[in-house]
């Protein structure tokens, strides 16, 4: 899938922005962990306090509740001096005084729970603090690297992408050669040498039975011979014009658009500029290749009836001019497919960077397309 690179660099600044907000929320974090450590703190030492002050309750009324015991036995064995509400009043009391201790026992027992649960809650809080303190300083870290690592990379994105999918889009392309050189292989000179050697059996029977109707025979398979030949020559041609390293550029490219015309129904218009002379090797190979995937560009994706190619061969660079009268496309809305296809422009640049030359592209709906390219000679003689 094709990376967007408008949106990777969206996505960039809003993941450095979210990582600046997480950096903040850290930070926040880490200051409500020191403030509620500070409130747990109090609050445990104010829990401290109230059990100190049970703790002195619960002594002063055990020993009130020891004289409220001796007392009632002292009331309860002497019914002669004491009456019957002394020793109600007496048990009373002493009933009431271990209520009390009974609940002071209890909210006792209570704080101390309380005291020991804010104790483990205070401890959470400190590593809560100390971690959010030690991420807020790695945050800021990360943030400088990302800063400083992004930078650029998109751009570095785009190329890789770009020349990570021409290499792909490049061996498809081989494999959909190889598949057009086998098939055309099969259905041309592999059908043709099958009937050849039928028809010669046949010949060789004819000899036997009717020699008379061999000469007419033996016509027949010339012919076939001849076609075979033709699509042959055909299948050289399109994997390497032998006419491009017998005669140069230029009677290669006539070949080749004439044969584009009858193929697809385009009319090409071709019109050279300058003394027409031999280019090192491996420049025409590039010149060659890259009209004839602006060709094949205009028979696939254009719809055009014409198209008019223009090349001017100077003493230090040639310039070729391809327009068609097509129905042109968006370029901003244009983009390479995922089966890798839609490469070819650029395979084009590509190849161009390589040959120290430059491509421009000009194209808007229902107006048609034109690319122009130079190319340095003396720089790739």
């Amino acid at each position: 899938m094709p990376i967007d690179i408008k949106t990777l660099d969206n996505i960039i600044k809003e993941t450095i922005a979210a990582i600046e907000k997480s950096k903040e929320q850290l930070y926040f974090i880490a200051e409500s962990a020191r403030q509620e450590q500070q409130r747990v703190q109090d609050q445990i030492q104010d829990i401290k306090e109230q059990v100190a002050i049970i703790i002195r309750d619960v002594n002063t009324l055990e020993s009130d509740e020891r004289k409220s015991r001796i007392r009632l036995m002292e009331v309860s064995r002497d019914f002669r001096r004491y009456s019957e509400k002394d020793i109600k009043q007496a048990y009373e009391q002493a009933q009431a005084i271990q209520i009390k201790l009974i609940m002071l026992r209890e909210e006792e027992k209570t704080l101390r729970f309380k005291r020991d649960h804010l104790e483990l809650t205070l401890k959470r809080m400190k590593d809560t603090a100390e971690r959010a303190e030690k991420l807020v300083s790695q945050v800021g870290v990360a943030m400088q690297f990302l800063s400083n690592g992004l930078s650029g990379l998109s751009e570095k994105l785009e190329n890789l992408h770009d020349m990570q999918q021409l290499g792909l889009s490049i061996i498809r392309a081989q494999e959909e050669e190889r598949k057009r050189v086998a098939r055309d292989i099969h259905d041309g000179p592999a059908q043709s040498m099958a009937n050849i050697v039928m028809r010669a059996e046949f010949c060789l029977k004819l000899l036997e039975m009717n020699p008379s109707l061999v000469k007419e025979e033996l016509i027949s398979l010339q012919q076939l011979v001849r076609h075979g030949l033709q699509d042959v020559r055909k299948i050289i041609f399109d994997l390497r014009p032998m006419v491009l390293d017998d005669l140069g550029l230029i009677p290669a490219l006539k070949r080749y658009m004439e044969d584009y015309k009858v193929q697809n129904g385009i009319h090409v218009e071709f019109v050279f500029f300058g003394n027409e002379r031999r280019l090192n090797a491996s420049l025409e190979v590039s010149i060659f290749r890259m009209i004839q995937e602006a060709l094949t560009n205009v028979k696939k994706h254009a719809q055009a009836s014409n198209v008019i190619i223009k090349m001017e061969l100077k003493s230090k660079r040639i310039n070729v001019y391809v327009k068609d009268n097509g129905c042109g496309f968006n370029r901003e809305l244009t983009k390479p497919r995922e089966d890798g296809s839609g490469y070819g422009l650029i395979g084009m640049r590509e190849r161009l960077q390589l040959l120290e030359g430059d491509l421009t592209i000009s194209s808007a709906p229902g107006k048609g397309t034109e690319v122009s390219f130079w190319i340095p000679i003396e720089n790739n003689e």
